[in-house]
């Protein structure tokens, strides 16, 4: 465990299988998760609803680079990680480096498995192993017009207008 809510993916799936045993219902995610914003936020509060408790899983600095390019993530790891364990509605926060959460879905076993809005369900690659181990995946959680690029696109093109602004 590397503080209370983020775990090793090894540690994590024991405590899980645990929890299970326990009855309790587990929910995933997974995501980017780069630059949080009120989205997320939402998002994650009503995975977090679907069950017991919700994992959100990370994806690693250079994960992100391959799916997003170069100039991403703008925030590291684990400092994403650490801001998700900040928040009420998640309760375990896993760092994985692979471009898809298949294999860590596959360790982890959720009993509901979410993806936002921008997803359909036969799109996902994940849905084969979350079903293979009696999970259901849910799609369609999402904030309209609240997304990491929307925001970075306000942010350039404001900071645009503000550099000619300040040009002699």
């Amino acid at each position: 465990m590397l503080n209370q809510k983020i775990y090793q993916r090894n540690e994590l799936a024991s405590v899980l299988q645990q929890l299970k045993t326990e009855g309790k219902a587990v929910v995933t995610t997974n995501g980017c998760f780069d630059v949080l914003h009120l989205g997320h936020l939402r998002y994650l509060q009503a995975a977090r609803q679907l069950g017991d408790l919700l994992v959100v899983a990370v994806n690693s600095d250079s994960s992100v680079r391959q799916l997003k390019g170069e100039n991403r993530p703008l925030v590291p790891e684990a400092e994403r990680a650490e801001m998700l364990a900040g928040l009420a509605c998640v309760d375990y926060v896993v760092i994985f480096p692979e471009l898809t959460p298949i294999d860590l879905l596959s360790e982890l076993k959720p009993n509901i498995h979410v993806k936002g809005g921008d997803y359909k369900l036969e799109q996902l690659v994940e849905r084969e192993v979350v079903e293979a181990n009696g999970g259901k995946v849910v799609v369609g959680l999402n904030v309209p017009g609240k997304s990491t690029t929307n925001l970075i696109e306000v942010i350039c093109e404001r900071y645009k207008e503000t550099d000619t602004a300040n040009t002699p």
